[in-house]
């Protein structure tokens, strides 16, 4: 047993069992990894993945407690790397943030640009997705840290913390309607056409249950995952929009009005995540820190050690 096929089976996993893309992302060939899979099968005595002919259709019993194993093995791996890497040179490498459009745009500009003044030789990247995506990113050791509002809380593999609580509000073009009324319900924003995010991103379940509970029907007459198309279109005067209160800039869209209205939507939480057995250089914890004050290495060590906490989602 060697490391080529322990890759290779983590990846017939995650790739839903196509060994024609395994092969592709592990720069070889079918044959090959079909040959790895089973070499390995041999020398455990046992089928890992249930079949029909020549087709792999998913983990037999065996198989997934060997996943859970093989996962271990290769996470461990990676960490023994990032552990030279630290001692090597400690202010030197690669972090990888995995975020929303909204976050990378409104929520991080200013953090980034402290961490990148105390750490000028460490390189950044900024991996964009929906909120799946990115824990994608984060559970296959692609990202290093993740950050979004949905999605994360619940990952068996990820420990999420609180970053911070924000509200959606309204955004109009000057001389709305709704800018003359003295308090705004839910029902006076569904008479008009809504600009919105896409189903599940930046807070939009939310704004979903809210006019459900209502009892009211929003006509929702475009979706985006950008905070910037919707004010485009809000301000060419295809409905009001929802974003989240961040979003909105006095100057930079100085032709619409934001309208805030914390008592109509419940709060947001976007959190903070990493993977759970994952070695985190010391710049990784400086940038949580800076993100989330007091959730310093100590901390998480010491909640991650909690085996008595069962729910992912930790406060500090």
């Amino acid at each position: 047993m060697n490391f080529q096929q322990l890759r290779i089976l983590r990846e017939t996993v995650r790739q839903d069992f196509n060994l024609t893309t395994v092969a592709s992302t592990l720069f070889t060939s079918q044959p090959g990894v079909s040959k790895h899979i089973k070499d390995i099968e041999d020398e455990l005595g046992v089928e890992i993945f249930v079949r029909r002919g020549k087709r792999l259709l998913g983990l037999t019993e065996p198989g997934r407690e060997v996943l859970t194993v093989v996962e271990r093995i290769l996470l461990d791996t990676q960490n023994v790397r990032n552990i030279a890497e630290h001692f090597a040179s400690c202010e030197t490498g690669n972090l990888v943030i995995a975020t929303t459009h909204t976050q990378a745009r409104y929520a991080l500009p200013e953090v980034i640009k402290q961490f990148k003044a105390e750490y000028p030789k460490v390189h950044l990247v900024l991996h964009q997705g929906s909120p799946k995506e990115i824990a994608d990113l984060l559970t296959t050791g692609d990202a290093d840290i993740a950050i979004a509002t949905e999605w994360l809380a619940g990952v068996p593999e990820i420990a999420t913390f609180p970053y911070y609580t924000w509200h959606h509000a309204i955004i109009v073009p000057r001389g709305h309607p709704l800018c003359k009324l003295e308090s705004i319900a839910l029902a006076d924003i569904a008479e008009y056409p809504i600009i919105t995010y896409h189903e599940g991103f930046t807070g939009r379940s939310n704004i979903d249950r809210c006019f459900a509970e209502a009892g009211l029907v929003p006509d929702i007459v475009l979706s985006a995952i950008d905070a910037d198309v919707i004010k485009t279109y809000v301000d060419i005067g295809l409905g009001i929009g929802l974003i989240a209160a961040m979003a909105y800039h006095p100057e930079r869209d100085g032709n619409l009005i934001r309208l805030d209205v914390p008592k109509l939507f419940v709060p947001n939480t976007t959190r903070l995540a990493i993977r759970r057995g994952v070695y985190l250089r010391s710049y990784a914890y400086a940038l949580i820190e800076k993100l989330v004050p007091g959730l310093t290495e100590q901390k998480i060590s010491e909640i991650l050690r909690n085996e008595s906490v069962a729910n992912q989602d930790f406060s500090i």
